[in-house]
Formats: C-alpha cells, structure tokens, sequence
C-alpha cells in the first residue's frame, strides 16, 4: 500500500510516522524544515507539492488547519485532484466544516477518487502514543478499505455516516470539550477564592461524577499557571467558528458556546492566541485582580 501524508504538523508529524512503520510513504508539508527532518527520521520520500506526493498514492491522508488551506491541498495550483489516479482515496483528518467534505468528496467521485473525513480527537500525546478517537464520514465500502489504515494511530475508529458525518461529530465533540473547559475553570477559581485546598479538591472530585478527561490531564497544570503547551485557543476558535456557523444552518442552539467563544475572544485579547484551551482560568484570574 502506497500512502501519501499532508501535513505535518503538531498531529500529523506523528500520525505520518506510525504509517510509516508498515507503508511506503511520500510526505509534504509546507513549511519545508518539518517534512525534511520527518524524513530524516523514518527515511520515506519527500515531495515538493502536494500534486506530486498523491501521483503515486493509494491513500492520501491530509491534516491541515482549515477549509482554506484544505481546498488549497486539493483544488490549488499545485493541488491534488489532478495527480490523484481513479480508485484512489483522500482521507481528511482536518477539523473543517462539513460543508467543504461534501464539496470536495463531489469532485473527487466525478474523476473516480474516494473521500472519507476523519478528524481526530485526542491531543498530541494522543497522536504520539496512537490513541487517537477518529470521526468518519464516508461510504461503508470507503470506510472499510481506510479503517485499517487507520488502526496504527486510531484507539476508537467509527463510521458515523456519510460524508461531513465526521466533521459534524467532531463540532460535538468540540462543543463538549468549551463547556467542560469553562465549567473546570469556574470550579478552581470558585475553591481558590473559597480558601481550600485546591489540589486536594480536584484530585477527590476527580474520582467522581464531576471526573473528565480535561480535568485529569489539565488541571494540575491549570494549579502550575502552565498553558504553553497543548491545543491552542487560536485553533479553538477557529473550531468553535465552524460550530456556531453549523448551529445557524440547522438550527441548533449553543448558549454556552457561545459565551465561551467570546472569553477566548477576550483571552487572545490578552496575547493567548496560542495559550493552551485551559486558559480559561487564567482569564478569571486576571478578572478578579483588576
């Protein structure tokens, strides 16, 4: 199986690298520093442009930032839905709108070509360590020839429905994930201005109903005021974007969403553009000091 991978970023620098465990693999990226020591370090083929990394391929797998940059993989200059051969098949792990899936997925059947989006949930450590949850969208007979493909990064791989079904879980997904943060953030800063331990009140909340995966992994660094690392409130906004775009089309209503959109509005205000999603506690820290 010949694969192609575009995008190696935070992501899909170690997605494409367990890929490359079991397959022939072209890369490319467009800040060419990273694919050059991607391919230093798993010694499979560079490509100038993404046309010229699908030729060859069986599957190309794409994770970029938005629907902007995705239409550009594909339908730009130097996109790959020239160079892609009939039977092949495009696998989408970007966050974008389902909108631009459907686009995209239309064109690519025309010329023969398959389509699946698949965006993921997990983290980098989740990336990293092969654990990732992966949302697909796709025909059955599509899904059943990536799904494999998928199991070297993929710890939860579940065919959601047909094309865009994968994206519009990963907005639920996304939706949750502000909420929790928000209500994470509420419940520290409510126990540091209550005077008690707040390390100690996390840790037993944590084995109970209140437990969640942000408030295992996040909150002993939200107590170290470290948010240099993890998924970035500039990315989070730019999925929350996509979220409430979503709700005004279908009808959904995201109160909360909202309301968190806009405080990560305010902590970007604050320079935290790249501060990890947790932040939030940050931005009522600094509230209460004012």
């Amino acid at each position: 199986m010949k694969l192609a991978f575009i995008g190696l970023g935070t992501m899909g620098y170690p997605m494409a690298g367990h890929l490359a465990k079991n397959h022939a693999m072209t890369v490319y990226n467009r800040t060419l520093s990273k694919a050059e020591q991607w391919v230093k370090e798993h010694c499979h083929q560079l490509a100038d442009n993404a046309k010229t990394a699908a030729v060859e391929a069986d599957i190309v797998l794409t994770c970029v930032g938005n629907d902007d940059d995705l239409r550009a993989v594909v339908l730009g200059e130097d996109g790959l839905i020239d160079s892609l051969k009939s039977g092949a098949i495009l696998v989408d792990h970007s966050t974008v709108s389902a909108d631009i899936s459907r686009i995209l997925a239309a064109l690519l059947a025309e010329r023969g070509i398959g389509f699946m989006d698949a965006p993921v949930s997990g983290g980098q450590q989740g990336a990293i360590n092969g654990q990732l949850s992966i949302m697909c969208g796709a025909d059955e007979s599509v899904f059943n020839q990536v799904q494999p493909i998928l199991q070297a990064y993929g710890k939860t791989i579940t065919h959601m429905g047909a094309v865009g079904s994968g994206q519009l879980t990963k907005m639920v997904n996304q939706i949750c994930v502000a909420g929790l943060l928000q209500g994470l953030a509420e419940g520290i800063h409510f126990a540091q201005q209550a005077g008690i331990d707040v390390e100690k009140a996390l840790n037993v909340i944590s084995h109970g109903a209140a437990s969640s995966w942000q408030m295992v992994n996040r909150y002993p660094t939200m107590l170290a005021n470290h948010y240099e690392h993890g998924f970035a409130v500039d990315w989070m906004r730019k999925d929350l974007a996509i979220c409430l775009a979503e709700a005004e089309h279908n009808g959904a209503q995201l109160a909360v969403t909202q309301l968190v959109n806009q405080f990560y509005a305010e902590i970007q205000q604050l320079g935290g553009g790249r501060w990890d999603t947790s932040s939030l506690l940050l931005r009522l820290q600094k509230q209460q000091t004012n």
